[in-house]
């Protein structure tokens, strides 16, 4: 008699499997950044020789236009005027090949060489860095002024720095944005719409939600159950960060926050800070996730020196 198969031991089997993907992985990031350096090359070839006709305006252009004719049949759409336009500025905006980052693909580049403004350029090319950005999501987060909105409440110096690592966010203002930006909750436009509606929205696309809340947040517990003496309350969701070494707790409201929301979001800060803090950690941080707000309103309901509720 045949001996039997034994079966696949699966910590043996996922090792298998963590070494193929690594592999592929890392295949994929190859081809990228060999893709990024040759049209660094490119770049700095067509700059080198547009400089030698410089004495006329336009020698650039048609220089430009006249190598897509010659390679744009050859080699595809990869080398049309665009893309080498595209390829020249590169080189111009990054004129030290060693300053080019293997962790950004060409599609992630473009998106870059198309900002003006030097500083917002290397915000979300260094935050893209940071968080393992894929181009897609870096794309979202250009549209959605990520930059824009962590300057409402922060100075430029002092959102660079968190984003250069030079400094670690020390308020939540630092890291939760104001206003969100939850397209990607799919929630169709209509004039009202329930809690519990964009509660199960949100946990269904939980990771986009936590990488719109900012950096260094992870789940912690949804529908929270508080028992003080005989009252059952809920918190819609509960997080923690990280970076803040706090808990986060979020209150949904569709309608327009009032005083009592703002009061009942306090009790549950209250709660988390005496009964489920660690003495190590940071006051627990309050969001009141709404609709519509009157910062008069929030401002006045709580203390001048509020650093823990939030209202976005």
């Amino acid at each position: 008699m045949g001996k039997e198969a034994l079966p696949v031991k699966p910590i043996f089997l996922t090792d298998i499997r963590n070494i193929i993907n690594s592999a592929r992985h890392n295949a994929v990031r190859s081809v990228d950044y060999c893709r990024v350096q040759m049209y660094w090359h490119i770049g700095q070839r067509i700059f080198e020789e547009e400089q030698q006709g410089k004495e006329r305006a336009d020698y650039g252009t048609y220089l430009i236009k006249n190598l897509a004719k010659s390679l744009e049949p050859e080699y595809g759409s990869g080398f049309s005027y665009r893309q080498l336009a595209f390829c020249r500025q590169f080189y111009r905006l990054y004129p030290i090949v060693n300053a080019v980052r293997s962790q950004l693909n060409w599609t992630q580049y473009r998106l870059l060489i198309q900002m003006d403004d030097p500083d917002k350029r290397e915000y979300y090319e260094l935050e893209a860095v940071n968080n393992g950005w894929t181009a897609r999501e870096m794309e979202r987060q250009i549209h959605s002024q990520l930059y824009e909105r962590l300057l409402l409440s922060n100075d430029k110096e002092a959102v660079l720095a968190v984003a250069r690592k030079k400094r670690v966010p020390q308020t939540p203002q630092e890291i939760i944005k104001d206003p969100m930006i939850l397209e990607f909750l799919g929630l169709e436009r209509k004039a009202e719409y329930y809690e519990s509606d964009m509660e199960n929205a949100i946990i269904t696309h939980l990771q986009q939600f936590l990488l719109e809340m900012g950096n260094g947040f992870t789940f912690v517990a949804r529908q929270k159950r508080l028992l003080l003496e005989d009252d059952e309350f809920f918190a819609d969701l509960v997080l923690y960060n990280r970076i803040l070494r706090c808990f986060v707790v979020i209150e949904i409201k569709t309608g327009k926050l009032t005083h009592q929301d703002i009061g009942q979001l306090q009790m549950y800060v209250n709660y988390f800070d005496r009964k489920e803090k660690l003495p190590e950690e940071n006051p627990t941080i309050g969001i009141l996730l709404c609709s519509a707000k009157n910062d008069t309103a929030v401002k006045m309901t709580l203390p001048e020196d509020n650093r823990t509720i939030l209202a976005s």
